[in-house]
């Protein structure tokens, strides 16, 4: 039986990080759920679509074709044959994404990919309704939270690694913020903490602490498979 670690959680709490190391420890694949969303909102903005018109997301989410591919431990997405980098990864991006991720055609979209992701083995899935509407019923559920500042902090850090920074550290948090009430409010599978969840505050834990609170929380078996840090 395929076995998948459902983590979910605002922008900036750590998923991403957290979830690629336990993915290389347990030797599951990562996938990040986000990247999904990001690539449909790129894909609307590069074809002209207003993203403020729900019907016209919709309409044009149809036509959007994504590959995936379990690539390095992770899965990997292509669009035409063509991987999206860092172009998904901009303030413009992000200032489209949650919008877009509101549309329920797009929401069905991308929970049907996620579950015929399981046809690669086992999978660490990182999102915001993994927990609640993807996976509702694995026994490995995580909500990664941390403070607004932290979150902030972590997500400025991340800008100017990838060279894409162009924000202070204040409009990064007011962007998080933004993101969160769009994302706790929309009508289908706002980002909450699942019932039976493991919820883990991130703002003072060490990036390790949280991968070795993760692991040890798993069902008994799931964490054969480690390996050595």
């Amino acid at each position: 039986m395929v076995k998948v670690i459902a983590i979910d959680g605002p922008s900036g709490a750590g998923k991403s990080s957290v979830s690629r190391i336990v993915g290389e420890r347990l030797g599951f694949l990562h996938v990040d759920s986000g990247a999904l969303y990001r690539i449909m909102t790129w894909q609307c903005l590069v074809r002209g679509v207003d993203t403020d018109d729900p019907s016209a997301v919709a309409a044009e989410s149809g036509k959007i074709d994504i590959e995936c591919r379990p690539e390095g431990g992770a899965i990997a997405y292509y669009v035409g044959g063509e991987a999206p980098g860092n172009r998904i990864r901009t303030p413009e991006i992000n200032a489209h994404a949650s919008k877009v991720a509101t549309v329920k055609e797009v929401r069905d979209k991308v929970t049907a990919l996620l579950r015929g992701m399981t046809a690669h083995g086992d999978l660490v899935i990182e999102g915001r309704d993994i927990t609640t509407a993807v996976f509702p019923d694995s026994p490995a559920r995580f909500y990664l939270t941390a403070s607004a500042e932290a979150r902030a902090r972590r997500r400025q850090k991340e800008e100017v690694e990838k060279g894409i920074a162009n924000q202070s550290a204040e409009s990064v948090k007011a962007s998080l913020l933004a993101r969160d009430a769009i994302d706790s409010t929309r009508k289908y599978a706002p980002l909450r903490k699942a019932d039976g969840a493991l919820e883990i505050d991130s703002s003072d834990m060490t990036l390790e602490q949280v991968v070795e609170t993760v692991i040890a929380a798993l069902p008994e078996g799931w964490r054969a498979a480690q390996k050595a840090k």
